[in-house]
């Protein structure tokens, strides 16, 4: 399973960027693919996480109303849309599989760094006051 997050980049508060993390299909049928970020010093946290089976997403409260999720089949890509960007958004962002995804996985362990079994390559989010 591979992956690979692009899109990072420097943006004014306020701003938006989309990530794009490229899956093969498989990964996109079998797996729930979560969206993780890491700011120096701080430990990975989770910042959202799409279900295999619906699509059906979840945010971490930081960035609920400010980013979204999303998947292209005919691209075997998983967006993150986020808007509205603050500066404690820096951080390295990766995406990341785990489970099989389907609802105990994404109820349950999701949202946990530790949970996720394959990583792609972090691209690096600033955003500047």
């Amino acid at each position: 399973v591979q992956l690979q997050a692009f899109g990072g980049g420097l943006v004014q508060s306020g701003g938006s960027l989309r990530l794009s993390c490229a899956v093969s299909r498989h990964t996109l049928d079998y797996y729930a693919i979560g969206w993780f970020r890491q700011a120096p010093g701080k430990e990975r946290e989770g910042v959202s996480c799409i279900r295999s089976s619906d699509g059906s997403a979840s945010y971490t409260d930081s960035v609920k109303g400010r980013f979204t999720v999303s998947r292209d089949y005919t691209k075997n890509t998983v967006y993150l849309q986020m808007n509205s960007l603050k500066p404690e958004d820096t951080a390295v962002y990766y995406c990341a599989a785990g489970g099989p995804g389907g609802d105990h996985f994404y109820n349950t362990r999701c949202r946990y760094h530790y949970s996720m079994v394959y990583w792609g390559k972090g691209t690096l989010v600033t955003v500047s006051s």
